[in-house]
């Protein structure tokens, strides 16, 4: 994870690149593993970046902290740890933003567990996080997707 501090680094450096705004930096959880990705603007040419630091262990998730980039990745990286648990390393006040110190979830990771609504699942308590549903695939000639679809009300 340490080239991720360099490449960040080196766009915020090079005179031919300044990405100097860190316009945010947030957690994903895909399921598998832990990301961390860095929106950058360069005033010279306009431009967006977005950086993804991918392959974060999903047991214990780590990235280092760009802080000595951007001093305002305090705040995103915080809210990073409180929603996600991805412990960004170098952040000097690294603790939870919204919810309490003694909070021991994240509420935005895929297996945070929700309290039963009792309509979906009546008498299971508490139910994991659903998943998003497979896109459908489709078969057939352009003639016959033509047709189903025309027939579907």
């Amino acid at each position: 994870m340490a080239e991720v501090a360099e490449v960040l680094r080196i766009v915020h450096d090079d005179p031919g690149l300044r990405f100097e705004l860190l316009a945010d930096l947030c957690g994903v959880d895909t399921g598998a593993a832990m990301e961390v990705v860095y929106h950058l603007w360069s005033a010279g040419s306009r431009d967006w970046l977005r950086v993804v630091a991918t392959g974060l262990s999903r047991e214990d998730p780590r990235a280092p902290s760009v802080t000595f980039l951007w001093r305002g990745a305090e705040w995103a990286e915080r809210e990073a740890y409180d929603m996600f648990g991805i412990v960004f390393e170098g952040n000097r006040d690294l603790r939870r933003i919204y919810m309490p110190p003694d909070y021991r979830s994240f509420p935005l990771r895929k297996d945070f567990l929700l309290p039963d609504d009792a309509s979906r699942s009546p008498g299971e308590g508490v139910r994991p996080m659903e998943a998003a549903p497979e896109p459908a695939v489709l078969t057939g000639t352009p003639a016959d997707l033509r047709h189903a679809r025309e027939a579907t009300p």
